[in-house]
């Protein structure tokens, strides 16, 4: 019986090493015992934030004007007026 009791409680061990290896806690730790390497990293992660956000909003901002000069094409009264008047403004604000 407890041949049985060990050969689980070494499974469960090792099943424990196994999670907290593959958990990476180890660099976790040593991360948080380097107090420069912790402020470069999150420097370097806050940056490609930053960026990722600055090139999306330009994407996104770039189709969204897109599509609006298609519907200003499209000639619907009040709407095309309207988005004409943005269209406008947005070439003039970027030259």
């Amino acid at each position: 019986m407890e041949k049985k009791d060990n050969k689980s409680l070494e499974e469960k061990l090792s099943n424990l090493a196994y999670m907290l290896e593959k958990a990476q806690i180890r660099e976790y730790v040593s991360l948080l015992e380097d107090p420069k390497r912790l402020i470069y990293m999150n420097f370097l992660a806050g940056v490609a934030r930053g960026l990722g956000m600055a090139v999306g909003f330009t994407l996104l901002g770039a189709l969204a004007l897109y599509l609006l000069q298609k519907v200003v094409l499209l000639n619907l009264p009040l709407i095309s007026d309207f988005i004409a008047d943005i269209v406008r403004m947005v070439r003039e604000q970027s030259y």
